[in-house]
């Protein structure tokens, strides 16, 4: 689907809805329907410290990840977009799914800190472009200033 397309959708997603799951969980689906080639897609929260599981579509996955570890604990950790062509070859890549082969992080932010993160995965090399980086950082944003983060049961340590 036409990225275009896909952020037009999420914003109508979300508009008037605060709730930070409700509106990940329909972003995930919606992401796991539109985007092609992606066989997980889902948010991780911090809580305690750590990232734990929020919404998500796909093969059940990692319940806790820690800070710095595989993709997503290094998008959290470093404050930075991951954009991995061989997840195999990242060091300390943990494998929640063998069948995934590339893999995208983006951090979400409230209050000028990482309180979670976008991830989604690919069983083909190299899935993700800049393209759909770009896309996705507008989405991120678009999270961010749509969602109350106040109203959700994580402690968004």
């Amino acid at each position: 689907m036409e990225h275009s397309i896909i952020l037009s959708q999420a914003e109508s997603l979300m508009e008037g809805m605060p709730y930070p799951i409700p509106n990940l969980a329909n972003i995930s689906a919606l992401l796991y329907d539109s985007l092609d080639d992606v066989n997980w897609c889902g948010f991780y929260l911090m809580e305690q410290g750590s990232l734990l599981l929020g919404p998500f579509c796909g093969r059940p996955a990692c319940l806790r990840i820690p800070l710095g570890r595989g993709v997503c604990g290094t998008a959290a950790h470093s404050d930075t977009v991951q954009r991995i062509a061989d997840v195999h070859a990242f060091p300390g890549h943990i494998a929640c799914d063998s069948a995934s082969r590339s893999e995208i992080v983006l951090p979400l932010h409230h209050n000028g800190r990482v309180i979670g993160v976008l991830d989604i995965d690919s069983p083909i090399l190299n899935r993700f472009d800049e393209t759909d980086e770009q896309m996705l950082r507008r989405l991120a944003a678009v999270i961010e200033q749509q969602c109350d983060w106040s109203l959700t049961q994580y402690a968004l340590e």
